[in-house]
């Protein structure tokens, strides 16, 4: 399972009928018939349906065209609706032969010249993690994106363009990439810059910054993102985080709307190696996790010993729902697909109240020596 929104969700398992997505979405909508669904399908995919999961989604998929149809949808909604979906198709295409590439995004504001100290910082973290064997995702605009294209280099560089009216094309370090993506939607634009990717640097921005922000971290609290680092990037002596994090403690947490555990989702780093070391630090000993039915399943390079399974146990009982974190082998989802078979895996029934908490737990096995 890659980084990114939707990381989250249980998976797994075959969908039951083509319709059980339909029918959760669109509880009353009109089901379609099955024979006319089976005959699109075959056209549509034929011999190239893949796995029973993915058939059944591509026939879920084709239900919900259906539905459009039969409920005379809108001009409108359907203009919104298929370019979304062409977006993402594309997008997907553009993505896919990086897809085991560990990836960070990073976000920031459009109007920082390169003089800006800011924009040396962004430049010199990106060309940091590209020397790693990153690769870095912008909005390919100007300013902190610049800064992250330039850093990275075309090779290592990703751009999600959105296209706006008397605003300039992509930046000259990603323009006409076949790494370019250029999407008409800000929604389609941010599941793509947040999806794909492991981690995410955000530096100093308007409200665009602000807004990118506050979805990622709500997206890592709800659990609909997968756990990456999320570091708050500015220059020594900067105030723009730390202003920030002052209003979050005084006028979120302290009054309860934000749990002070979830204030771990985050760090404000100063410096390259600061903002690095977190990114980098985060996947030293975890790699990836995925749900199997209501286990979640977090594979690492090196398994805990049993003195330090006890410990884990005892402290993070809180997020444990029944059992314990225990060793497990790969699932059979897991054997299916191939997903990292070589890796070890703890596994336990966790508490999707408490995402902030698996976040320091995370921390705790990237200190495990096995």
């Amino acid at each position: 399972m890659t980084g990114g929104a939707g990381g989250g969700e249980p998976d797994g398992e075959p969908l039951d009928t083509a319709m059980s997505e339909l029918a959760e979405v669109m509880p009353g909508a009109p089901r379609p018939p099955s024979d006319v669904i089976d005959a699109v399908y075959d056209l549509v995919a034929g011999d190239r349906g893949g796995s029973a999961t993915r058939r059944e989604l591509l026939r879920s998929m084709l239900a919900t065209v259906w539905v459009l149809a039969e409920q005379e949808t809108e001009i409108g909604d359907l203009k919104i609706a298929d370019a979304a979906l062409a977006e993402m198709a594309e997008a997907f295409r553009v993505f896919r032969p990086y897809r085991d590439i560990r990836k960070l995004t990073m976000f920031g504001s459009a109007r920082t010249l390169p003089a800006d100290p800011v924009y040396v910082l962004a430049r010199d973290l990106a060309s940091h993690l590209a020397g790693a064997g990153w690769m870095v995702v912008t909005g390919a605009g100007p300013g902190i994106m610049a800064a992250g294209s330039e850093g990275a280099g075309r090779d290592h560089a990703f751009g999600v363009n959105i296209r706006l009216p008397n605003e300039e094309s992509a930046n000259p370090f990603i323009a006409q990439d076949p790494k370019l993506v250029e999407m008409r939607y800000f929604f389609t634009r941010k599941l793509m810059l947040i999806k794909e990717s492991h981690a995410y640097a955000l530096l100093p921005g308007g409200f665009g910054t602000q807004d990118e922000c506050y979805e990622l971290l709500t997206l890592l609290q709800t659990g609909k993102a997968e756990p990456a680092p999320v570091v708050l990037v500015e220059t020594p002596g900067g105030t723009y985080w730390h202003g920030w994090r002052r209003f979050l403690d005084e006028e979120a947490v302290r009054p309860g709307y934000v749990s002070p555990d979830d204030t771990v989702l985050f760090k404000v780093a100063n410096t390259v190696d600061e903002a690095a070391s977190e990114v980098l630090g985060f996947y030293r000993n975890y790699h990836s996790c995925r749900w199997v039915g209501d286990l979640l399943v977090l594979r690492l390079h090196v398994a805990p010993s049993a003195g330090e399974l006890r410990t884990l146990n005892r402290r993070f009982a809180d997020i444990i729902l029944s059992g314990s974190i225990r060793p497990a082998s790969p699932f059979p989802p897991e054997r299916s697909g191939s997903d990292h078979l070589e890796l070890a895996r703890v596994a336990f029934r966790f508490d999707k109240l408490h995402y902030g908490r698996l976040h320091v737990l995370i921390e705790a096995l990237n200190e495990c020596t096995g």
